[in-house]
């Protein structure tokens, strides 16, 4: 195998360029001595000798022009290579996969996610929108590199960023709204998140809390489907206040204060490498929460 040095080529070709080996070294920032080196090490690896002396003066032997081509090559694809990857290094270009919960991608987020993507046209931003714990899912087995979810504190092994903390409030259908009352224990029947939702183990938490009954007529995984629910009086909800409360028909709180909170968070996974867009995206969804 070739076993040669891109700093090796670079004298050759700049000997090339030059009118003298002492116009090449000043122009590499090299000492004349440490230029010689350089090229009867090339020498030695190629295993052919490439200069010959003419009186004073070294001069290049007839095949000698074929590896100055060579070298010339290598040293501009070595280029593009260091370019792209400062691209990459700078989020600029590559592959960044995304795993979002719909309140993130769709409520909270998606203005940052357009800028971030018209800022980079050449990144492929790869964007799933599931919940959190198959997003998480995904991550640990490496098919996400950051993921927009409900806080996994206590499961797994990531690295979290908090982003934002969201409201969860209590929505009654519109025809129950007149006779409301303060008294949890008639609220109901239910429409929740599914019981393994980690939302949905803290609205439970919070609703047995108030004294309110469980009665789950049916779930999703989809606030939009929970608020449309609500609408056509299949029972009550606990939603995330940015979702049931947005578009033409915002739902109306059963009471003003919130029953409880989530927190959103950007995840990684805590062992390897960290992907740069990964690392841009997000800071720029820390500011932007």
């Amino acid at each position: 195998m070739l076993n040669v040095s891109t700093m090796q080529l670079s004298y050759l070709v700049e000997i090339a360029r030059s009118r003298t080996w002492a116009n090449a070294a000043e122009a590499l920032g090299v000492s004349p001595s440490a230029l010689s080196q350089g090229i009867a090490e090339l020498e030695r690896r190629l295993g052919i000798d490439l200069f010959d002396w003419e009186g004073r003066r070294r001069v290049p032997l007839a095949h000698t022009a074929e590896v100055i081509r060579y070298a010339e090559r290598v040293l501009a694809d070595s280029g593009d290579l260091v370019r792209w990857l400062h691209e990459v290094r700078t989020a600029h270009v590559g592959r960044v996969r995304v795993g979002m919960i719909d309140a993130a991608a769709v409520v909270h987020f998606p203005h940052t996610l357009r800028q971030f993507k018209a800022g980079r046209p050449e990144l492929d931003l790869h964007l799933i929108v599931a919940p959190t714990g198959e997003l998480l899912d995904l991550l640990s087995a490496g098919r996400l590199d950051v993921v927009v979810c409900v806080d996994p504190a206590g499961v797994g092994n990531f690295e979290i960023t908090p982003l934002l903390i969201e409201e969860l409030a209590v929505y009654a259908p519109p025809g129950l709204r007149a006779t409301i009352t303060d008294d949890p224990a008639r609220w109901g029947p239910w429409v929740l998140f599914p019981a393994s939702s980690r939302t949905r183990s803290v609205i439970e938490r919070e609703l047995r809390a108030l004294g309110a009954s469980l009665a789950v007529e049916a779930e999703s995984h989809q606030p939009e489907v929970l608020c449309e629910m609500v609408r056509m009086g299949l029972g009550w909800s606990v939603l995330p206040a940015g979702q049931a409360e947005r578009g033409p028909e915002p739902l109306i709180r059963a009471r003003p204060e919130p029953i409880a909170f989530r927190s959103l968070v950007a995840a990684t996974r805590h062992s390897g490498p960290r992907h740069p867009a990964a690392i841009e995206l997000i800071g720029a969804l820390s500011a932007a929460g």
